[in-house]
């Protein structure tokens, strides 16, 4: 199957569908009160790795740890940490990130079996996978990462009559 690595990202854009990262974390993610994290200067090929120690969770990228609150905080962080974002949206109802860190991580493993399957040896596999990487983080910096704190709109006091 001989195609461009811009084919090919066209192709596994459309192949995801619903499911392509950047539609979730606009659709999904965005729409939903959030709060902005950034991220520490990140190196240039991050491979996030989460560890369990007796302060918590942390989120090792490079020689950068993160404290997180939970194992879905962790795994939601190191699927925006693999793209090298620089700042992202995590929502603040921490029952949904759970779910939602299960769909950004079964996204990006499908996007890479796909981009496995347009490879036709492990160079074309590396350019597919950086214009992926690129158009990726792109997208999710357009979506923006929101207020550093989420806002509540709504009064919770008692109406005076």
């Amino acid at each position: 199957m001989s195609t461009s690595a811009a084919e090919a990202l066209a192709h596994i854009e459309a192949a995801l569908g619903p499911a392509w990262l950047p539609r979730i974390y606009r659709e999904r993610i965005r729409k939903m009160r959030t709060r902005s994290y950034q991220f520490p200067a990140l190196p240039k090929s991050p491979e996030p790795q989460i560890h369990h120690t007796l302060l918590g969770i942390e989120l090792n990228v490079g020689r950068r740890r993160m404290l997180c609150p939970d194992l879905a905080t962790a795994r939601y962080l190191s699927v925006f940490a693999r793209l090298g974002c620089q700042s992202v949206a995590i929502p603040y109802d921490i029952t949904r990130i759970s779910q939602i860190a299960d769909e950004l991580e079964s996204s990006w493993h499908r996007m890479l079996l796909l981009a496995d399957q347009f490879a036709e040896n492990p160079r074309s596999y590396r350019r597919i996978r950086r214009l992926l990487l690129e158009k990726l983080r792109e997208e999710v910096n357009d979506a923006g990462a929101g207020a550093l704190s989420p806002s509540f709109a709504h009064n919770t006091n008692k109406q005076r009559q």
